[in-house]
């Protein structure tokens, strides 16, 4: 912002420079003269000159009579004049005619005016980028300054109008969204530790009533082998019951996956596979990898636009990333009243019994190799699409993997 000002400042004095420059310049040559009217009075001194009036006397009569004419007399080039004079031949003689100068005062004037104006103009025009832009642009950049920092209260004030309007609400709607993704996570965060904490202490009275039941079994309490068979089956129900609580256990660490939002709308299935072409072709042509969209007949799915495109995108990183690069394509084709979406990679090397398990949360194939992961991206993109109302499935034919998308057809 300060070096904003040192412009403004700059181009503001530079302006100001040229004008008092053209000021002085123009008030030392006059601007404009008029002198046409005396130059007509000089020809008509010429003709009285022609008919003998060339004594001292008589020029010095002439230029009385005519109020534009200061002086005429003979011509000599050694005399230096420094007013407004012309030169004219009369009957094989040199004169000179000084004649009086007539500035127009009004053009100073006007000119001085004409750069008061570009100077105030400038100075409104500054001033207003600095209110509609560079102010904007400022709050904007200590508020991405503060989402930084983790502070997500803050809100951004709104432009009334301006170019920024639009973007300042949108990067305001997303503070608000990260903020209440924050507080949606800190209530789920502390309803799992109260679960977890609930869970574990349950899980210690059946651990209990078994390491009771293991203890007696081991000092042969129980002599009577109904006794025993009681204690087993003791042991066992416990055991059960243990499992259960692990399995509730187990879900409370996945809850967060299970609160995808998803808003799903009518969509053209050209709105989602423009952005995914956009994309993929110019990065699949840098990492020269074939990659091709089959034509299809745009139709209307239910879908939630962003979450799909989401799929798709995470559908082609698997087939960048565990493919063997000479081959990636989509093709979209139709099944009764659903559009299937089926993405293809060359060079599977996955197993045939692994398929039923590529959906599970933090699953990893055997053909992961060196390649980075969580195990988590098919597993969302199928929870994601279950709340579209639609599936996914994926199959291996001829070395190549395949990934499909099943979504409802309007």
């Amino acid at each position: 912002m300060n070096k904003f000002f040192r412009v403004t400042l700059l181009v503001l004095l530079l302006e100001l420079a040229i004008f008092i420059f053209g000021f002085m310049l123009l008030q030392n040559r006059g601007t404009s003269f008029d002198n046409g009217q005396a130059r007509v009075e000089i020809k008509r001194a010429c003709d009285e000159i022609r008919t003998g009036k060339t004594t001292e006397q008589d020029l010095a009569d002439i230029a009385e009579h005519y109020p534009r004419i200061l002086s005429i007399r003979i011509f000599d080039p050694d005399v230096v004049d420094n007013g407004e004079y012309r030169v004219e031949k009369v009957n094989h003689n040199l004169y000179r005619f000084n004649y009086k100068v007539e500035k127009n005062g009004k053009e100073p004037f006007i000119l001085a005016l004409f750069f008061s104006l570009l100077f105030l103009l400038t100075l409104f025009f500054l001033f207003y980028v600095e209110q509609k832009i560079l102010r904007p642009v400022k709050n904007m950049t200590e508020l991405t300054r503060e989402l930084a920092r983790g502070n997500l209260s803050r809100p951004l004030l709104q432009e009334k109008s301006g170019y920024l309007k639009s973007f300042l609400w949108s990067v305001d709607m997303l503070r608000e969204k990260l903020e209440e993704n924050r507080r949606r996570e800190m209530a789920l965060e502390k309803e799992k530790k109260s679960l977890v904490l609930s869970l574990v202490h349950d899980i210690k009275t059946p651990l209990s009533a078994m390491d009771l039941y293991t203890r007696a079994l081991m000092d042969n309490l129980y002599v009577d082998e109904e006794k025993k068979t009681a204690a087993l089956r003791g042991i066992a129900k416990n055991k059960e019951e243990i499992r259960s609580y692990v399995d509730q256990i187990t879900r409370a660490s996945r809850e967060d996956f299970l609160h995808l939002e998803v808003n799903v709308q009518e969509n053209y299935i050209s709105s989602v596979m423009d952005p995914v072409r956009a994309y993929y072709q110019d990065k699949l042509q840098l990492l020269s990898i074939p990659f091709t969209i089959e034509p299809f007949e745009d139709a209307l799915i239910r879908c939630d636009r962003d979450r799909l495109v989401e799929v798709l995108q995470n559908c082609m990183e698997n087939a960048i990333k565990y493919g063997d690069g000479k081959q990636i394509s989509i093709w979209i084709h139709q099944e009764e009243d659903c559009k299937l979406f089926t993405i293809t990679n060359t060079g599977c090397t996955l197993k045939e019994e692994e398929l039923d398990a590529v959906f599970d949360s933090f699953y990893r194939g055997s053909n992961v190799g060196d390649q980075q992961g969580s195990g988590l991206g098919l597993y969302i993109c199928r929870e994601l699409l279950h709340k579209m109302d639609g599936d996914i499935f994926a199959e291996i034919e001829d070395h190549c993997f395949q990934v499909t998308l099943v979504l409802r057809k309007i």
